[in-house]
């Protein structure tokens, strides 16, 4: 179904939009939520299964390596074959992974399910956020879309919590795979009627063979160097072989990308000052906020002894100002102020949310310390976010609109990866430090392993607070909010979209 045309050729407003937007955020919801319910149900998998220790993280692995791998060609996929194609494609794919995941008799099985979802979660996630960015192009509409969708993207990882823990708890831990094909089929059903393609908008290039090998390479080099280091240290010869091939291969790829007619992630997508500046400070923040997700699990769980469903519900007052920072704050004044002084002041705040955590004890409460944390974690990031996402995919040719959605996704992933490695083995060698300096004689008291349990916590934190005040310099240096690229705007003029300004 396409949209219709004036006499102008500029295309009409689609009505069916708004309705559009709940089965798009549905995906994305499916997607975000998928990576921190699984965290929640992996211990029963593992003991139903008899996973070992060693191979339980490949549970995990298996999912982030195919989907940050092949997001940059899922991206381009969508430009290619039509976003509403590779939409539904993507969730009848990731249904089907995830029914194999919930039936798995064996670790094989489960991560066959999972490396396929990394696969379709790489089509259908930079497909829902580019449908977004080409369907709504009225500067107010597209602040409230991109509200809550960016609500959605933020809070989805705490939801995830809280999910995975009911579904856990009171039924069984494949209802954690299960719960995707309720998700999938919805959004599939409501993106067959609703959903809108034109095809005048498609990329019809041919693919870029060897630029996609080199970005698929070294994605997934980059992110399995970054699993390699939470397992085996940053100074292991495989962690520091993945990080050297990662780099040799994704500079090789912009050299490609730079000669060849017909690129895989065109580099005005990334070079355009604004959406750069928006790349970098999602990814920095992103670190932050899975350290802040981490940790707070492991100590409201082990030290402070809650369920898995209480412990999501722990999380809910974060889930809440995440919405309102994003639909209320961000939303109602993306189009009044520069999108930098939205993204800097709501990663600062989030950054004094994250700096809170650093005064972490055994036993702090969580009126007192948590709570505090999460209403301005939430605030902070709700209100950076919203704008952030919109301006990563502002100002794109049409054709482009695919692997610039994907390149927000590639900041997520990376971000992701490198929060929970970097922030992990920060918390594991202070918590190690923090025990060496007391000199136990025999094994270390319960009380004191807790100590140090929350004292490597509380140095993540800090260690988050000083990256998430980063994406807040980066936020308020690099994203200018000001003119646009010609390239950019004669191509979105051409096919009637009006450019919105940030």
């Amino acid at each position: 179904m396409t949209a219709s045309h004036t006499s102008a050729g500029a295309p009409e407003v689609d009505p069916r939009r708004w309705k559009a937007l709940t089965f798009i955020a549905i995906a994305q919801l499916m997607v975000v939520l998928d990576a921190t319910v699984v965290n929640i149900a992996l211990p029963h998998a593992q003991a139903d299964l008899n996973i070992s220790d060693g191979n339980r993280q490949w549970v995990i692995t298996a999912y982030s390596l195919a989907f940050g791998g092949l997001l940059l060609l899922g991206g381009r996929i969508g430009d290619l074959w039509g976003r509403k194609r590779a939409f539904i494609v993507g969730l009848v794919g990731f249904a089907l992974a995830s029914a194999l995941g919930g039936a798995a008799v064996n670790l094989g099985m489960l991560l066959a399910s999972r490396a396929l979802q990394g696969v379709f979660g790489a089509l259908l996630a930079p497909a829902a956020l580019s449908l977004l960015t080409v369907a709504f192009t009225e500067a107010r509409e597209r602040a409230k879309a991109f509200g809550i969708f960016g609500a959605i993207a933020a809070a989805g990882g705490a939801v995830g919590l809280l999910l995975g823990g009911v579904l856990t708890e009171y039924i069984n831990w494949r209802w954690c795979m299960y719960v995707n094909i309720v998700f999938a089929v919805v959004a599939a059903a409501g993106a067959t009627v609703y959903i809108s393609d034109r095809g005048d908008q498609r990329n019809r290039d041919r693919l870029d063979v060897v630029g996609t090998l080199l970005a698929t390479v070294g994605l997934v080099a980059l992110v399995y160097g970054f699993a390699r280091a939470e397992q085996d240290g940053w100074g292991s010869g495989l962690t520091l072989g993945m990080f050297v091939a990662a780099v040799v291969l994704l500079a090789a790829f912009a050299l490609v990308e730079s000669r060849v007619r017909a690129p895989l992630l065109p580099l005005r997508v990334i070079t355009d000052r604004n959406r750069g500046g928006a790349y970098l400070s999602i990814g920095l923040a992103m670190i932050g906020m899975f350290g802040q997700f981490l940790f707070l699990t492991y100590f409201l769980q082990l030290n402070k002894g809650y369920s898995p469903v209480l412990c999501g519900i722990a999380f809910l007052p974060l889930v809440v100002c995440l919405v309102i920072g994003s639909t209320q704050i961000g939303t109602r004044l993306v189009n009044r102020v520069p999108a930098r002084f939205l993204m800097g002041p709501g990663f600062l705040l989030a950054a004094i949310g994250m700096a809170l955590l650093t005064q972490l004890e055994v036993d702090s409460s969580f009126a007192t310390h948590v709570l505090p944390s999460e209403i301005l974690l939430g605030l902070g990031m709700g209100t950076a976010s919203m704008p952030g996402m919109s301006l990563a995919t502002a100002r794109v040719r049409p054709q482009d609109a695919g692997v610039a959605s994907a390149m927000v996704n590639v900041s997520q992933q990376v971000g992701g990866s490198i929060g929970t490695a970097l922030l992990n083995t920060v918390a594991a060698s202070a918590t190690s430090s923090w025990i060496a300096a007391r000199a136990f004689s025999g094994s270390v008291p319960e009380t004191a392993a807790q100590q140090a349990a929350v004292h490597g916590y509380a140095v993540a934190f800090g260690w988050g607070t000083a990256i998430m005040a980063l994406a807040a310099l980066i936020a308020f240096v690099l994203v200018n909010g000001g003119g646009r690229s010609k390239a950019d705007g004669e191509a979105a003029q051409q096919v009637g979209i009006p450019v919105v300004a940030h």
